[in-house]
């Protein structure tokens, strides 16, 4: 049977948390400050995933306005008991700084597809909280501890507390667990139950370069843990050259035949400059336990191929895909923190409408709707229909990564009223977060009518293009550096900035009228090209 090659979900898909209930696998995966919360996945085979729902779809699960970028939903667990999913995230309101402050909740639901319950709070000590359902029916909490002073770190070890589920609430006896290994910044923890013991997964070593994957294990669910005589069992932190990178945060899976699978997020870094435009994927390796010790097959390096159970059939991962807006926004698209869509867009009429909002960039509430770049190498296209009066009011096209980190092809007007076509950028402008100066030369444009925007993607090279009615495509403005979409180049780099790059329609009206822009459709076109990084 053909191997598949890695990632199985591509593109912005960190910090997977795996569970199988009957045939189906599950994957959940992390979506910080993008709204809805929370991407699951389903498959059959381990092999072709699609992607099911979004569950935190309501204020009363998440309202995200304020918080910063690569803030809001950190590392879901799902997990089911037999009788429903459970679902355990935290919504975190500052990273930066000596403090984090993380608020961790767990919803349920019956299916996968809802209805997801209200959310029950549980603590604020840490982040990364999993919830593991042990055989004699109690439930245990456990997540990354905080420790501000850093006496002697500031991710301070794992701690695990009893969750009664009738309650509401944790119960009982809470203690740290396991401090970590010399790897430090332990975090992103999940227990298991084998053979009478308690394992232990965690993440180690920071998102970046240097992060792994650490097991341990405990005949008592307290402690103590001793740690894998192979440690890390997962990690590319000593090969550089190694397909996937930043390889760890793990989850481990079986299938119903007994084969045992470990994912894990890594990145895929191009250029020499090591910037992973696609953002933290999903991987998937082949596990195997010996001496009651699970080993990665030919780990601890993660192998670009693996033997699943099923065979990937990459036809729609290579399609076109045209997005039009008669049944409403497709589930592939996402916009930014806020729960009151109705304030940013609405699909009535067919077309896409976005209403004008604060400025791209802002972490409170901008009309921005866009979908994750999965491809090195892609196109966009759209036209839209926008009648601004002045240059307080601009909308269009947008790549975009955060508010230090965009390029955003506008249709504005200049203060007389002229439309006009301008360029808005932010590269790397972290912490500023200012738009490169001086500004590329505007386009005067009719006053009336419709304009298509498009992008096109080759590797690092990103170039605009417009057209009036009837009219050709021209090229506009330089071409810019796209690696810069990028972890790497985020507000606080690699160890800060956790998203991925994507791709999609934005308005802005900062004179606060809300003037809506109108978007006919969207086009995503994958292209192949010579500077992709499928193979190494």
């Amino acid at each position: 049977m053909p191997l598949v090659r890695n990632p199985i979900l591509p593109g912005f898909n960190a910090d997977p948390s795996i569970v199988r209930v009957g045939s189906d696998y599950y994957i959940a995966t992390s979506t910080f400050e993008w709204y809805p919360g929370v991407q699951i996945h389903r498959s059959k085979d381990l092999a072709n995933w699609e992607l099911v729902t979004r569950p935190l779809t309501r204020k009363s699960q998440l309202d995200m306005r304020g918080n910063p970028d690569s803030c809001g939903v950190w590392a879901p667990c799902l997990s089911h008991d037999g009788d429903r999913f459970w679902l355990v995230y935290t919504d975190v309101k500052r990273k930066d700084g000596s403090f984090k402050d993380t608020h961790n909740y767990i919803v349920s639901a019956p299916s996968i597809e809802g209805p997801w319950s209200d959310p029950v709070y549980t603590n604020s000590s840490g982040f990364d909280p999993s919830l593991f359902h042990d055989d004699d029916g109690k439930k245990w909490l456990i997540n990354m501890l905080q420790d501000h002073r850093r006496r002697p770190r500031s991710f301070a070890g794992i701690v695990l507390q009893e969750f009664d589920p009738s309650a509401g609430k944790l119960v009982g006896t809470k203690k740290n667990i396991f401090l970590g290994t010399e790897l430090d910044l332990v975090e992103g923890p999940h227990l298991y139950k084998r053979n009478g013991w308690y394992y232990l997964l965690t993440a180690e070593g920071g998102t970046a370069y240097e992060h792994a994957c650490t097991l341990a294990r405990s005949r008592d669910i307290w402690g103590p843990y001793e740690v894998h005589p192979q440690n890390p069992i997962l990690t590319s932190k000593d090969v550089p050259k190694a397909a996937l990178q930043r390889a760890g945060h793990g989850d481990i899976v079986e299938t119903p035949e007994g084969r045992t699978y470990l994912v894990h997020l890594a990145g895929r870094p191009i250029t020499r400059n090591r910037r992973c435009v696609l953002g933290r994927e999903t991987a998937i390796q082949e596990a195997y336990w010996q001496d009651d010790w699970l080993f990665v097959k030919n780990g601890p390096v993660p192998s670009l191929r693996v033997d699943v159970p099923g065979i990937r059939d990459d036809s729609k991962y290579w399609t076109e895909q045209l997005y039009t807006f008669e049944d409403g926004l497709h589930k592939d698209f996402q916009w930014l923190r806020t729960p009151e869509t109705e304030r940013i867009f609405t699909t009535q009429g067919g077309k896409l409408k976005l209403f004008g909002r604060e400025a791209i960039g802002s972490w409170f509430e901008q009309a921005l709707v866009a979908r994750r770049q999965t491809h090195f190498s892609y196109e966009a296209e759209t036209v839209i229909d926008f009648s601004p009066i002045d240059e307080r009011q601009f909308a269009g096209l947008a790549a975009y990564y955060c508010r230090y980190n965009f390029f955003y092809l506008t249709v504005t007007a200049h203060s007389d009223g002229q439309r006009e076509l301008l360029l808005l950028t932010s590269e790397a402008s972290w912490p500023d977060g200012k738009i490169s100066m001086p500004l590329t030369d505007p386009v005067q444009i009719p006053n009336k009518g419709k304009v298509k925007l498009t992008l096109k993607i080759r590797g690092r090279q990103l170039q605009f293009y417009y057209s009036l009615e009837g009219k050709e495509l021209k090229r506009i403005g330089p071409c810019y550096d796209a690696s810069i979409l990028s972890d790497e180049c985020g507000g606080h780099q690699a160890h800060g900035s956790f998203t991925g790059a994507f791709v999609g329609m934005a308005c802005s009206d900062v004179n606060g009228t809300a003037l809506p822009a109108s978007f006919d459709y969207f086009i995503y076109r994958p292209v192949e090209h010579a500077t992709d990084r499928y193979e190494m």
